[in-house]
């Protein structure tokens, strides 16, 4: 049975690239924020059209006027949410079909709103990205377009990191560059060869 491993982290803190060190390494990945890129450009267009007629242009979701009708705003963001959310689920499940049919014995879910969202219950074990505070700041606000506003905002939508590292199996610091984060994700799959998948038995924070 595939193990199932959930990967997430705060903005800022090199989960994309700690997820890419697993591809590298023949790992299975399946990317929520890929899967959401893709969804604007085709399945959830018309869906968006209909709840934010103004995020839709040219026939694609125009991301910067979707964030801005949405951020700050809680009943925004959760009509956008009741949208995405089933369509992103769909794809993930076609995806660990796939992993359990060709006999992969562990699959990487890349989610950033994983454990706010309740999303732990669907792994087996749970891998938190992590870097320190001002780290994380400096390479956020490094990002085009980014504003201390804005991070701030996004960052209130996140459980505090304290909180996910205390709810992880794993955690992997980025904050030692990439080559360092990759021995850390060595360990990991070290630790979990050959460990079966529980996930039809759900998951449950009791593993402290």
């Amino acid at each position: 049975m595939t193990f199932i491993l959930g990967l997430t982290g705060s903005i800022g803190m090199g989960k994309s690239t700690t997820a890419a060190l697993f591809q590298a390494r023949g790992i299975p990945v399946h990317d929520a924020d890929a899967t959401v890129h893709a969804l604007y450009r085709g399945r959830a267009v018309p869906l968006i059209a209909a709840a934010f007629p103004d995020a839709v242009r040219d026939g694609m979701v125009d991301r910067p006027s979707l964030s801005a009708a949405v951020l700050g705003k809680p009943e925004a963001m959760a009509r956008l949410e009741a949208i995405i959310h089933p369509l992103v689920r769909e794809d993930e499940a076609s995806f660990l079909y796939g992993c359990r049919q060709r006999g992969a014995g562990l699959a990487v879910l890349d989610v950033p709103l994983l454990l706010e969202t309740g999303g732990a219950s669907r792994c087996d074990a749970v891998l938190v990205v992590s870097a320190p505070a001002e780290i994380q700041r400096a390479r956020v606000l490094a990002r085009p377009g980014m504003t201390a506003e804005r991070l701030d905002a996004i960052l209130a939508r996140q459980m505090p990191d304290a909180q996910k590292r205390a709810r992880a199996h794993f955690i992997v610091d980025t904050s030692r560059g990439v080559v360092a984060a990759g021995r850390q994700v060595g360990s990991i799959l070290a630790a979990l060869a050959g460990r079966p998948g529980r996930a039809g038995r759900g998951w449950t924070d009791d593993h402290a």
